[in-house]
């Protein structure tokens, strides 16, 4: 529990706090003097004794609120620590205000006869106001501090989600990869070892930036060049990947890690049963703040293949949620012998 004033730790409060008490005893004295008659030196010394003197005495009361709360106190022991609070607070501000008027009122002792019972029940009634006005200020508080620790959860919640998405990707390509790499070893030793060293490097590349969630396009589409080569090796002539990039994409932004599901997509269905050179294009725009990344393949449509979402896919739509708040941004459309996946990554604006 926090236990510092908010007097300490908030010194715009505070200026505020100061400001308030001395605009309303300015008011006072004026009306005193101005209205009433009484001479200027009397108001001050009145005024001082009233209301300056109970705000700055009564700016302890903030620590009776925060060692007497109603959750980990009773009512009535809560209403206890209030009255004895008050008891102290007024005799204190009741004491000194006496040593002061003795001091500077030219007529004390006459000022003090008709003013003391009336002061003491003031003291009390501004105690109250001092309580609603601290209890507010701590609810004030505990309602920021709450909402910070609700935006850090998000936050963590956020990143154990998109740790977990990615998770399903590295393992899902890898046991692909070493499918192929198991199935060359007999075959073609020497495709084979390039391909461990073309995934190795691929793998190098995912655990270094595991932690950043967005990257250059320009760094995701190597990565990506690099999955295609291993694929290349597994596919031969019958995987041609084509790529018609804009300049301008190259700078821009998105997740990680996104774009080798859709090429996963594309080979499964497209590449791995096909007989004839299959053309994997992409093409890369940069509309206003909207990075348009379409990934299209045509596949033989007589050749029966498995449908439907792959896991690839259905964790894309799952990140674009986490991240963007929008899972439709990925768009698939398929036109009976090609199948395109558009894919629209929002940038920030400059």
């Amino acid at each position: 529990m926090d236990i510092r004033h908010p007097f300490i730790s908030n010194p715009k409060l505070t200026i505020a706090y100061g400001l308030f008490w001395i605009l309303v005893s300015t008011v006072l004295v004026l009306i005193a003097t101005l209205v009433n008659g009484v001479p200027l030196g009397n108001s001050v010394v009145e005024t001082f004794t009233f209301l300056i003197l109970y705000a700055l005495i009564g700016a302890a009361i903030w620590y009776v609120i925060k060692f007497s709360t109603l959750e980990d106190n009773s009512i009535l022991r809560v209403i206890l620590a209030h009255l004895i609070a008050a008891t102290i607070i007024v005799f204190i501000w009741m004491y000194i205000g006496v040593v002061v008027v003795k001091a500077f009122h030219p007529n004390a002792r006459q000022w003090l006869d008709h003013t003391v019972l009336g002061r003491t029940v003031a003291g009390y009634i501004m105690y109250v106001g001092f309580v609603v006005f601290f209890y507010a200020v701590n609810y004030y508080y505990a309602f920021k501090e709450k909402s910070k620790n609700e935006t850090h959860l998000k936050a963590l919640v956020k990143e154990a989600e998109l740790h977990a998405l990615k998770s399903q990707i590295n393992p899902h390509f890898l046991f692909n990869s070493l499918n192929s790499i198991s199935s060359l070893t007999m075959t073609d030793p020497a495709r084979a070892q390039e391909m461990v060293i073309n995934l190795s490097q691929l793998m190098r590349y995912s655990l270094k930036h595991d932690q950043d969630e967005k990257v250059t396009f320009m760094r995701e589409l190597e990565n990506n060049k690099l999955y295609l080569s291993i694929e290349k090796v597994r596919f031969g002539k019958k995987l041609n990947p084509v790529f018609a990039i804009e300049e301008d994409c190259m700078k821009a932004e998105i997740p990680n890690m996104i774009l080798q599901p859709l090429y996963e997509n594309a080979i499964k269905y497209g590449v791995y049963e096909a007989t004839e050179t299959i053309d994997v294009i992409t093409h890369c725009r940069l509309n206003g703040n909207m990075l348009e990344i379409v990934i299209s393949n045509t596949y033989d449509k007589n050749v029966l293949s498995k449908k439907g979402e792959g896991i690839g896919l259905r964790n894309i739509r799952d990140r674009l949620q986490v991240i963007y708040g929008n899972p439709h941004l990925l768009r698939i459309e398929d036109n009976n012998n090609e199948f395109t996946v558009t894919l629209n990554i929002p940038q920030k604006q400059k």
